[in-house]
């Protein structure tokens, strides 16, 4: 009986075996599983590529009038908002200390100058040597620098606008002591401003001196034109932006206005259009999947101007390929893929 057993179990044990190895096997020979997904075929399209960018309006000239000189305010015609004129007297700093040491030279000047004419007779007779001569006249040249220096001196307490503008708000008082760090009040000339603005370094190549802009507030939605006048001799190394300068055309706009600047980079550009969620962002650049021979391949790309759910590609896709823009992230490398259905851009960024 123990050997009708054995011989018995062994057959069975042999079975099992076989049958273990096949179900081990299996999952090894099966073929994994396709990613279904949607494709888009790549075609070229018009796109008219218009960069909006922040900017705001200065005047067209604006300066803190300070004083030179340290001293007590006897005059100040400063009035708020108040429209002056170039080399109108805005305000006058105590000088009584310079006149009166200008009247001292100038006596002293008459004087000397006196002296020098009969020394300059006596030279003529040999009355006297070339030296004492000499002296008397260095004297006169000596005063005439002194009340040069005292004018100087003076002058530097009368304040005068700059330039024909608009004043800002007075920020001192007739009588107050004043120092060369203390502002009086601010100028600026309004009568045509200007805009300063940041360009993204990728559109810097549409930005020509000379050139125009359009240009709108938050008060109105009418654009208006402005001139590009100049531009920074090179890109912010930080923020990879150019600041741009340019003048408002027509009716000013008050310092400060925040706009909306708009650049035409391009118009009616024919180009390859994808849906910006079928991009992969990479390390060293940016991936895209294509389906060739049922399969996903992964395609560095490089993208110019983007817009509202799309990106346009300027090297890397070709028209016809078939880009993958569903279940993207479940693609993997020379994996089988299963197309469910052909998408039109237009489906997909509504």
């Amino acid at each position: 009986m123990k050997r009708i057993c054995l011989f018995i179990a062994v057959p069975l044990y042999l079975l099992s075996c076989k049958s273990d190895k096949k179900e081990n096997a299996d999952p090894k020979s099966k073929a994994p599983s396709a990613t279904i997904v949607d494709v888009l075929i790549a075609g070229t399209g018009n796109v008219d590529n218009n960069v909006e960018v922040n900017g705001a309006i200065i005047p067209m000239e604006t300066v803190n009038i300070n004083p030179e000189v340290s001293g007590r305010l006897t005059m100040l015609n400063a009035p708020d908002g108040g429209r002056v004129t170039q080399g109108t007297i805005l305000a006058r700093i105590n000088d009584a200390d310079l006149q009166a040491n200008n009247a001292k030279t100038k006596v002293l000047l008459e004087m000397a100058q006196k002296t020098e004419e009969r020394l300059r007779k006596l030279l003529a007779i040999n009355g006297i040597n070339q030296a004492e001569y000499d002296l008397a006249l260095n004297q006169v040249n000596s005063l005439k620098a002194d009340l040069l220096v005292t004018q100087s001196q003076i002058d530097k307490t009368i304040i005068r606008a700059p330039f024909t503008g608009v004043l800002g708000l007075r920020q001192i008082s007739p009588g107050a002591y004043v120092t060369p760090a203390i502002t009086l009040t601010t100028l600026q000339q309004v009568d045509q401003v200007k805009i300063d603005f940041n360009v993204p370094e990728f559109y810097t190549n549409m930005i020509k001196v000379g050139g125009s802009v359009q240009v709108q507030t938050n008060e109105s939605t009418q654009k208006r034109t402005a001139t590009i006048v100049a531009t920074d001799p090179q890109i912010n190394p930080t923020t990879r932006n150019l600041r741009v300068r340019a003048v408002l055309n027509g009716s000013p706009v008050a310092p400060g206005t925040f706009v909306k600047v708009f650049l035409q980079a391009s118009k009616n550009k024919n180009s390859i259009l994808v849906p910006t969620n079928a991009i992969i962002p990479d390390a060293r650049a940016k991936k895209i999947i294509v389906v060739k021979n049922g399969e996903g391949v992964f395609v560095d790309i490089e993208t110019g101007v983007r817009g509202t759910g799309f990106a346009e590609v300027i090297k890397g896709l070709n028209p016809g390929d078939s880009v993958v823009v569903t279940g993207v992230l479940f693609v993997r490398p020379k994996q089988p893929i299963k197309v469910r259905s052909v998408k039109q851009l237009s489906d997909i960024i509504k």
